[in-house]
């Protein structure tokens, strides 16, 4: 009985038929962010460089950076996604960029 192939395997088929698929190259990232952030971070980084129109790098990819206590370079991310998404008219994805950034700044204040 063959066993089917995992989502990772797929994924990795469909980025070895087309390598330039902003999508599959997303998708791959978020497979890898929890269990392989390193290697996320490369696909991450191809997207950032490759298509830097593609919206959704720019939050995972922030956060990504401050879990590798990258405080300054997420906060470029974050700041470049944001002109990004506002320039697409995603305004969720810029007010959650922005909540980002800011707490990534310090200043998300929280009532007590």
């Amino acid at each position: 009985m063959n066993t089917p192939p995992t989502r990772l395997q797929q994924l990795l088929a469909f980025y070895d038929a087309d390598p330039n698929d902003a999508f599959t190259i997303y998708a791959l990232a978020t497979e890898y962010r929890a269990q392989e952030p390193e290697k996320a971070w490369g696909y991450y980084e191809k997207l950032l460089a490759e298509h830097p129109d593609y919206v959704g790098t720019y939050y995972h990819a922030g956060k990504l950076l401050e879990q590798f206590d990258k405080k300054n370079e997420a906060e470029k991310v974050y700041r470049t996604g944001l002109v990004v998404a506002r320039k697409a008219g995603q305004q969720h994805a810029a007010s959650e960029l922005l909540q980002a950034l800011n707490a990534c700044l310090g200043l998300d204040y929280e009532d007590d």
